[in-house]
């Protein structure tokens, strides 16, 4: 079937990644497609009047502490509420994850690569290095698909992904779109499903 879920979301939102395999598991069951589309909250942010995560206040940060220490055993994901390696750029990661979808690669494990690399391994997945490594540890050419994502077809390709995201009304992530209907948070994914099932 044609895509069913557009799916946006960065590679350091704890709450992608909690819902990331979830996401994958639903349109399985379904027999829907998912078009996975990195971007950047930096581009989102500024247009939709949210706010960094160092920028919130003090009350707020916390909270989203204690909401992530609930969410990661309830859904038995491992993660670190506190990572070394965050805040970290996500632009890097997700111009790496674009450029390998561009040349058709299938980029849900190499996302989820990412964020685990992120949010449960202490690794700093702005850094080439790692970037690489994850790549290539997913059966890609780490080295030749981070060399084109840093260049001018890499970048051009986050800036079409995050104009695509704020054409469907996205102001976060995870940013689910079903028929038309969009969902925001991966705790919305059972709607999602249900969604799903009318189709």
């Amino acid at each position: 079937m044609s895509t069913a879920v557009r799916y946006y979301y960065t590679h350091v939102s704890p709450w992608s990644y909690l819902g990331h395999a979830r996401l994958g598991e639903i349109a399985a069951r379904h027999g829907a497609n998912v078009d996975y589309v990195p971007i950047t909250l930096s581009a989102i942010f500024p247009k939709t009047g949210g706010v960094p995560l160092p920028q919130r206040s003090p009350e707020r940060q916390a909270y989203r502490l204690v909401e992530l220490r609930r969410w990661a055993p309830r859904l038995g994901v491992p993660l670190n509420a506190e990572p070394r390696h965050f805040p970290t750029d996500d632009r890097p990661a997700a111009r790496l994850a674009l450029t390998a979808k561009a040349h058709g690669h299938d980029i849900a494990a190499l996302s989820l690569a990412l964020m685990r690399a992120c949010w449960a391994e202490e690794r700093d997945i702005a850094a080439p290095g790692t970037l690489i490594e994850i790549a290539t540890a997913c059966g890609l050419d780490g080295q030749r698909l981070f060399e084109e994502a840093e260049g001018d077809a890499g970048q051009q390709r986050l800036d079409d992904a995050c104009q695509a995201a704020l054409d469907d009304g996205c102001f976060g992530a995870p940013w689910y779109v079903v028929d038309g209907e969009p969902f925001w948070g991966q705790d919305r994914l059972d709607m999602v499903e249900e969604a799903l099932h009318t189709l």
